[in-house]
């Protein structure tokens, strides 16, 4: 692919064989950064997992301390009780049967939806509609729950879904470049810990083989795994 003169200049930046401590690598990253927007800013794990085993198909979600830098938009599925919740919570939308419907109609307006336990056999009919967008209710990400409450304000506050990828990946959005970096390494450290955390039994030797980080707009700077311990 080509890349503009603007990207060339700053890939210069970047030594491909190196891999730079944390808290050097997200300095230089900043350095990269020469959008006119606020860019944001991926981490990716290449994690040294096969997820056709079902214990290393790893998924779930995380509170990152500083958030994302995007106000998610989320929609609760659910009924009395648990509605009120939702809604004196902060959810952006909030029902049963009329929001179900709306969806059915082609309304997805909406970035995260969170559902309680006895509202998931009605909304089986619409995965093929969620399901391909990542938008189904999953008890493992924390949007299947009967405290509605707690699951809109951890979404609100910067909570991000986590899933492998057919080749052992895992990546996602840990801020954006006004952060600055010790925001941004503290989110990705934040990042680092949950997946040692849940790091399955059964792989043997080294888990974690690579680790990038880079803008929207950026070239890849790889880091140094070890440093993450400091």
């Amino acid at each position: 692919m080509k890349r503009g003169k603007r990207y060339q200049e700053v890939v210069k930046l970047v030594d491909k064989q190196k891999r730079y401590p944390v808290e050097e690598a997200f300095e230089l990253l900043l350095k990269t950064a020469s959008a006119k927007f606020d860019e944001t800013v991926e981490i990716a794990f290449r994690l040294n997992i096969n997820p056709r085993y079902a214990d290393q198909n790893l998924r779930g979600a995380i509170v990152l301390p500083h958030g994302t830098g995007k106000t998610k938009t989320v929609v609760v599925i659910a009924k009395g009780e648990k509605a009120t919740e939702a809604k004196e919570a902060g959810a952006d939308y909030v029902g049963d049967q009329d929001i179900l419907a709306k969806i059915e109609g082609g309304w997805l307006d909406f970035d995260t939806m969170v559902a309680t336990p006895d509202m998931m056999g009605q909304l089986g009919k619409l995965g093929r509609v969620l399901g391909p967008r990542g938008l189904m209710p999953n008890p493992k990400t924390g949007t299947v729950t009967m405290d509605v409450a707690k699951a809109v304000k951890d979404i609100k506050a910067g909570k991000i879904e986590y899933k492998t990828d057919r080749i052992g990946n895992i990546q996602g959005s840990i801020g954006k470049v006004s952060f600055g970096t010790q925001k941004l390494v503290e989110n990705a450290k934040e990042f680092y810990q949950r997946l040692v955390q849940v790091r399955p039994s059964t792989v043997k030797g080294v888990y974690m083989k690579n680790v990038t980080i880079s803008t929207a707009m950026g070239p890849g700077i790889r880091l140094d795994v070890e440093s993450f311990k400091s």
